[in-house]
């Protein structure tokens, strides 16, 4: 089998998540190829807006609702990623849910690998409606990597 070119690796900014852009860092370090880091986010509805603005003040309530915690997640795993290793590395932030995301994302990249972590799959919501990783590894047309980050 030929070295993977395109690997695609979801974030939500936790820890948990963090690992599995480690792993999939060192991936992509290992073979040369592109690591590309996604986060979704779901757009801040006009009420959360509004009570961060009331909470934090408009000059700070920008910073914790909307996209910019999903731009801070994929900077921070675009700086673990280069510590581990991974040369080419880019970053994508899109609003909706996770699965769906990062299936476009794999599509529009032509990636062959998509790297999620564990969490989620042990829960009693995930074994009911479906974790995240789970999804991925049903939808996805190409090799899944789902890492114990837990």
């Amino acid at each position: 089998m030929a070295a993977y070119k395109t690997v695609v690796v979801g974030t939500d900014g936790s820890d948990s998540s963090y690992r599995a852009v480690d792993r999939a860092a060192a991936i992509a370090a290992d073979t040369g190829a592109t690591l590309v880091i996604a986060c979704a986010f779901q757009p801040a509805s006009s009420r959360a807006i509004e009570r961060a603005q009331d909470t934090l003040g408009d000059d700070v309530a920008y910073q914790v609702v909307g996209s910019n915690p999903a731009e801070e997640s994929v900077r921070t795993a675009a700086e673990r990623a280069a510590k581990a290793g991974a040369t080419k590395v880019e970053t994508v932030v899109v609003d909706g849910d996770p699965v769906p995301a990062l299936t476009k994302i794999v599509i529009d990249k032509s990636a062959d690998l998509l790297v999620v972590g564990n969490r989620g799959l042990n829960t009693l919501a995930g074994r009911i409606l479906g974790s995240v990783p789970s999804e991925a590894a049903r939808k996805s047309h190409v090799d899944v990597l789902i890492v114990h980050t837990t």
